[in-house]
Formats: C-alpha cells, sequence, structure tokens
C-alpha cells in the first residue's frame, strides 16, 4: 500500500489483492477528500423590487433625522411634491399615511401636512423658566453649553461642508450689518441662528437633535445673556469680536481653535453674568443702607 498526493488532496489506497490488469502496475483507488461543495445551500434569495412608497418614506425619514426638516415645517403640496419625488400620487399618499401613523407628520384640516414636532422640548416650561430664575441651573446651563458648543465648533472644522460654512459667514455678516443688540431683537435672533448653524455643521444627528430639543433654553439664555450685558456696558464690538474669531477659525478648518474660541465666548458669557448679578446684589445692599439712614423707602 502506499499513499499518493496531489494538489486536491486525494488520498489513494492500493488494493494489494488486485491483480495489474493492463501491465503497468498495481491498480490504485482514489478517494477525493476535499470538502464538497454546497451550492444549492447558499442563502441567496430573490431580490423583490421595492414599493415606490417606502422609497419615499426613506427619504423623508432622512431629511428629518439630519434636521434638514424640522418640526413645524410644512410639506411642499401633495401634486408638487410627487412630482418632485417622481411618484404618482397614490403612492405618495401611502407614504405620508405611514409616516403619519408614526407620528413623524401631522395632517391639518385645510393647511397641509406638516413635520411632527418629534423633538418637543427636553424640560417643561415650568422647568425652563424655573432654570432662568435661578443663579445655580443658569451657570450649570453656560457650562453645559461650552462643553457641548465646542465640541460642536472642534467637529464642525473637522467635518463641517463647504455649504456648512458658508452658511455660518453668512450669518456672521448679518451680524455685523444689523442694529444696536441691546435693542435689535433680529441681532439676538442672529446669535441663536450663528450657534445653531455650528450644531448643524457638527453633522452628528444626537448632538443636532439633542441641543435642538433644548432650544428653549438656548433661546432663553441667549437673549438673557444679551440684555444683561448690554446692560453692563460691554460693547458690540466685543461680542463681534469673539463671534469674528469662531467664525475665522471655523472657515480655517481650525478644530483646536474653533473650540477655544467657543469657551472663550462663553467664559465671556458667564463672566458678564456674574458681574452684573454682584452689581444688582451691591445696588440693594446700597438701597437698603440709604433707606436706613434716610428713612424712605
Amino acid at each position: 500500500m502506499y499513499l499518493r498526493t496531489s494538489t486536491e488532496k486525494a488520498f489513494c489506497l492500493l488494493n494489494e489483492r488486485a491483480a495489474p490488469c493492463d501491465g503497468l502496475g498495481p491498480v490504485v483507488i482514489c478517494f477525493d477528500q476535499s470538502r464538497p461543495k454546497k451550492t444549492n445551500s447558499m442563502p441567496f434569495q430573490k431580490v423583490q423590487p421595492e414599493k415606490l412608497s417606502a422609497s419615499v418614506v426613506r427619504q423623508i425619514e432622512q431629511f428629518i433625522l439630519r434636521g434638514i426638516l424640522t418640526p413645524g415645517e410644512r410639506l411642499p403640496a401633495e401634486r408638487e411634491l410627487a412630482e418632485r419625488l417622481g411618484v404618482s400620487r397614490p403612492s405618495l399618499r401611502d407614504a405620508l399615511a405611514e409616516l403619519q401613523d408614526r407620528g413623524l407628520l401631522v395632517s391639518r384640516a385645510g393647511a397641509g401636512v406638516f413635520v411632527a414636532d418629534v423633538l418637543g422640548s427636553a424640560f417643561s416650561p415650568a422647568l425652563v423658566q424655573l432654570f432662568a430664575s435661578h443663579d445655580e441651573a443658569v451657570f450649570d446651563y453656560l457650562s453645559f453649553r461650552r462643553d457641548m458648543e465646542g465640541l460642536a465648533a472642534e467637529r464642525a472644522a473637522k467635518y463641517g461642508s463647504d455649504y456648512d460654512l458658508e452658511v455660518i459667514q453668512t450669518i456672521f455678516e448679518k451680524m455685523e450689518q444689523a442694529g444696536d443688540p441691546a435693542t435689535s431683537e433680529e441681532a439676538a435672533a442672529l446669535d441663536a441662528q450663528f450657534h445653531s448653524a455650528i450644531m448643524d455643521a457638527s453633522h452628528n444627528v444626537v448632538m443636532l437633535h439633542m441641543m435642538r430639543s433644548m432650544f428653549e433654553l438656548l433661546r432663553e439664555g441667549v437673549f438673557y445673556n444679551r440684555r444683561v450685558m448690554f446692560q453692563q456696558h460691554t460693547t458690540r464690538d466685543a461680542l463681534l469680536a469673539q463671534h469674528s474669531a469662531i467664525n475665522a477659525a471655523l472657515q480655517a478648518r481650525d478644530p483646536s481653535a474653533a473650540r477655544a474660541a467657543v469657551e472663550t465666548h462663553l467664559d465671556y458669557v458667564k463672566q458678564a453674568l456674574t458681574d452684573h448679578q454682584r452689581a444688582l446684589r451691591n445696588a440693594e445692599v446700597a438701597k437698603q443702607r440709604l433707606q436706613h439712614e434716610t428713612g424712605k423707602t
């Protein structure tokens, strides 16, 4: 008996009792030891064409997830939307019905279809007001903003597209052209838009939606901080210089500089609030002393 090797790992046995039949040598019996091919057991399945309505659902889902469609935003009219999507109106209706069932869209009679308020507010209105009226919560909120917006600016410098940076640049230019921020609602709104645009440019959907869900806190914080700072005679140039530094770092795609600029800005806001509160306390003490000395209330 002897073993004959081959590239297929065939193993051969010699049948010693078998007589040579052709005079060329002993008869060899070979057994193929290679693994059998299971061509019929692979898990392939027939591809099923996707329904058009499913494609529409997925596209609208992505727009909501990425913050492109925002809560309260109205979708185009049915005919226009069907044409833009390249689907029939029945397919569009099926998609919109599914999205409404899932709570992503809402239909208002006579008004149209709107993106649902899927974010809501992270806190109740009463709690928002409570935060704003207590120093501890206000400063904790500013610390939270400092961390989150610093990270967002860092990510925006790394991952923001040219379009993102153009949006930020455009908002900053409007801030430069706005009137006196001490009295201008437009300037305060632009400040909020500027910081929100940085969040958008971070391209992290969890961060984006988390911060949008806290928009009431951001809005209250921005408006309140601006009024307080200008009561302390801080200048428009100081605020613009801080936002200019943030914008310049983003446009230069310098992550560390962008984060540092945001942190510097919010440190400034925190210090302005601290100074304002100290001034209020000092004024109250002085008023009480005056009342005591003069007997006037």
